[in-house]
């Protein structure tokens, strides 16, 4: 699996992850030698840790709406070309079972390994060279010239499956986006996305002693929002709604957090009043909230007396502040916790029928490396697995 065993191959794929290995088995399919080639140890190590090792595969939901990019079109051919469903067979066909945990997301029932064997197995007729560095990369007007781990070899085509720069100690380098730029391929600003948010020394005094406690909570951010879990940490506030919502935060901007979505606080309060007129307010609020979030919500709003002290107007204002809870983070955790990098490859720059570079025939980017993010809960997964389509079927169709 390690070895170069060619000096010239049709297709050499950067990067053993999801979206590389997927695209060798859709361009070797018709007899073309495909090179795949990693710095990695093992290939997928990204799939290998996902979804708490379950890998969530893909999400029965995955639309063009679900995915961040400059274009909001360029996604849709690839998506509707290889869609969520023909994944779903695929992993079907090799017996894996699997389940949808919430929100139409697939998970694996036993380990995320078997999508890795699944793809290695699909790209069979493919070569797979790990622990392989990309020494040096050119054109000569021909064809492309790349020297892996000192060895020469030439290629008709080149995909760049490379990742972004989320998650660095699993080896991500940003290599893709250096690759783009030499062959003058145009690229989006990147930053970290599916990161938590963190906070400045104001707000952790109040925050810090909240961490570990959570709550289902909505949370918005530039007109876009999130119904999901809300975790405060020791950084800020983190969970699947803050993870969503950081692809839509810019620094500078506030946040909203509305902390009961599906329930009026001011008809729970004004009831308990009724019920309970004698209850100190901290009191009443740990009857909606978990206990430390309702005693820190009473010390920060300076919320006095008993819910009988009440008036509707005040209880109408509190439930205003709690229904839309400003918070104004500082910045995010950064690559190191990001699950994935937003921007990269411009996609004016590319195909959105194959992937291919406009400029440069036999340029393919595929997979985190384009500008295209999609939310949390399997969507990139799927991204990776419907531009690996698109291009590895366009490379076979031109063998």
């Amino acid at each position: 699996m390690n070895t170069i065993t060619h000096s010239h191959y049709d297709t050499i794929i950067l990067g053993a992850g999801a979206a590389g290995l997927m695209c060798a088995g859709f361009a070797a399919a018709k007899g073309g030698r495909v090179l795949v080639v990693d710095h990695a140890k093992r290939a997928g190590d990204k799939i290998r840790i996902s979804g708490g090792g379950r890998c969530n595969f893909t999400n029965m939901f995955a639309g063009p709406e679900n995915f961040i990019c400059q274009n909001k079109h360029f996604a849709k051919s690839a998506l509707a070309r290889y869609t969520q469903w023909d994944f779903i067979e695929l992993v079907a066909k090799y017996g894996i079972a699997y389940h949808e945990k919430t929100l139409g997301q697939l998970f694996c029932d036993d380990k995320a390994t078997q999508i890795i064997d699944m793809l290695l197995s699909e790209a069979k007729d493919a070569e797979v060279a790990l622990s392989t560095s990309i020494d040096a990369m050119a054109h000569d007007g021909t064809e492309f010239r790349a020297t892996l781990s000192g060895r020469n070899v030439t290629a008709t085509n080149i995909v760049v499956a490379t990742g972004g720069k989320s998650i660095p100690k699993m080896g991500a380098t940003g290599i893709g986006y250096q690759i783009a730029t030499q062959f003058g391929v145009p690229l989006t600003n990147t930053r970290p996305g599916l990161v938590p948010l963190t906070f400045g020394p104001q707000e952790l005094e109040w925050i810090v002693p909240l961490a570990g406690t959570a709550l289902d909570g909505r949370l918005e951010a530039n007109g876009t929002s999130f119904e999901e879990a809300l975790l405060f940490t020791h950084r800020g506030i983190s969970g699947p709604a803050v993870l969503q919502v950081s692809n839509y935060w810019v620094e500078g901007d506030t946040v909203h957090a509305n902390l009961m979505p599906n329930r009026s606080i001011f008809d729970a309060l004004r009831q308990e009043r009724a019920d309970n007129g004698r209850r100190q307010m901290s009191t009443a609020l740990a009857t909606l909230f978990p206990k430390k979030l309702a005693t820190t919500l009473a010390e920060n709003l300076k919320l006095s007396g008993n819910l009988a002290d009440q008036s509707d107007k005040a209880l109408q204002d509190l439930s205003e502040t709690l229904h839309a809870l400003p918070l104004k983070p500082t910045g995010s955790e950064g690559y190191r916790t990001a699950e994935v990098t937003l921007g990269g490859v411009d996609t004016d720059a590319l195909s959105s029928k194959t992937m291919e570079s406009k400029q440069l025939k036999g340029l393919y980017f595929i997979g985190e490396v384009v500008d295209v993010t999609g939310w949390l809960g399997g969507y990139n997964f799927q991204w990776a697995w419907s531009s690996a389509a698109a291009a590895g079927r366009a490379i076979a169709d031109r063998a």
